[in-house]
């Protein structure tokens, strides 16, 4: 990650992004390196982290090009280098987990779920 980048976090110590220069004024960057702003002044860029937060790590994920159909997945690990995600598991401990890296900042491929993607509860032998 570029060193010019300033980490955001909340009042309780937990990172929420990093706001980054832009000429004369600031970006606003998630955790997932997606821009949240445009050029912004200071108090903008840390306003955009503090509303958009970090529930969203904790939201199902859409994984394209790893199976016929978008496989839904969970994030498992965001680090500045890489994003880990595994295939929905519903929270079964005895399950094995595999895991499959990708690349940061967030790749195309891991995008939210749209209403036409399998719902992870439905069974198909298509």
């Amino acid at each position: 990650m570029d060193a010019d980048r300033t980490p955001h976090r909340r009042d309780d110590g937990e990172l929420l992004g990093w706001i980054r220069p832009a000429d004369d004024a600031w970006v606003a960057v998630d955790l997932l390196g997606r821009e949240l702003t445009g050029a912004v002044d200071w108090l903008e860029a840390e306003s955009a982290l503090e509303a958009h937060g970090i529930a969203y790590l904790a939201d199902p994920w859409m994984l394209e090009a790893e199976a016929e159909r978008p496989l839904r997945v969970r994030l498992v690990e965001v680090t500045p280098v890489r994003i880990v995600v595994k295939p929905e598991d519903f929270g079964d401990v005895g399950r094995p987990a595999r895991r499959i890296e990708l690349p940061w900042p967030l790749p195309s491929r891991l995008r939210p779920p749209r209403p036409d993607d399998p719902d992870a509860f439905t069974i198909s032998r298509d």
